[in-house]
């Protein structure tokens, strides 16, 4: 990590302004290869350093949480061979990067219908997921299988049959009982969402969890999302103001 990096995670610390949950969605891994006249298979693979390097940097500025949308209820519409490759990817990259997991004190979990990914790549994130479970430092949050209307649908057919079996009563229902249900209940809502590509969409993305939260929009590709870009989305964060519809005190 070089200097400008060093001096910009001090000056954060020391603001006392770092985001205690950050989201990203992960955008422009197949443009990326495309230019380069590689397979999509080529950006996903370059993709995974980015997700190195954001790891390292948010637990080192000190983000507690960081969601990254990694494969979406829509993406099994590709090509049959880019998702076994996806499906291939994601447990190869699990078992690779257990030991810095481990090491940096990383917890790892999961947001989505996990149920539905096949079952030997499940089991290796399941592994990960229990052995890291005592971590104390950042939990990486990776959303797979995930779709915003989805999760929505899941948790109002849980919240209608507790009804049902008499467990909830329906005039006590409310957004934070209603949170309860969500695939990321426990979890705080994101302070903060990166999107790289420089697309201008949320792309049926935590579409409950981010009605307050601020946006920063990049045109980097994900491969290419360094470290900097990464510090320079949190500097543009501590700029704001989050009033969550109140008026300013100015």
């Amino acid at each position: 990590m070089d200097a400008d990096c060093q001096r910009i995670i001090a000056a954060i610390q020391a603001g006392g302004k770092c985001p205690i949950h950050v989201a990203i969605i992960m955008d422009g891994n197949g443009r990326w290869a495309a230019k380069r006249g590689l397979p999509r298979t080529k950006g996903h693979i370059a993709g995974v350093k980015a997700v190195r390097r954001v790891v390292e940097i948010a637990g080192e500025v000190g983000v507690k949480y960081l969601t990254l949308y990694t494969f979406s209820v829509e993406n099994w519409k590709r090509p049959k061979e880019e998702v076994a490759s996806l499906m291939a990817l994601l447990a190869r990259t699990t078992l690779q990067e257990f030991d810095d997991l481990m090491k940096n004190d990383v917890r790892l979990i999961t947001t989505g219908r996990i149920d539905e990914l096949p079952a030997a790549r499940r089991r290796v994130l399941q592994t990960a997921i229990r052995k890291t479970s005592g971590n104390k430092g950042l939990t990486l949050n990776l959303a797979l299988n995930y779709g915003g209307r989805t999760e929505i649908v899941d948790a109002v057919r849980a919240v209608a049959e507790d009804v049902r079996k008499g467990k909830v009563e329906p005039q006590a229902i409310d957004e934070g009982l209603f949170a309860g249900y969500l695939y990321t209940a426990g979890l705080p809502d994101p302070d903060l969402l990166i999107r790289t590509s420089g697309e201008m969409r949320l792309s049926n993305f935590l579409i409950w969890q981010t009605s307050y939260t601020e946006i920063h929009i990049t045109d980097v590709l994900w491969p290419d999302f360094s470290q900097a870009d990464f510090l320079e989305a949190l500097q543009d964060y501590i700029k704001r103001e989050r009033r969550f519809g109140r008026v300013s005190p100015t």
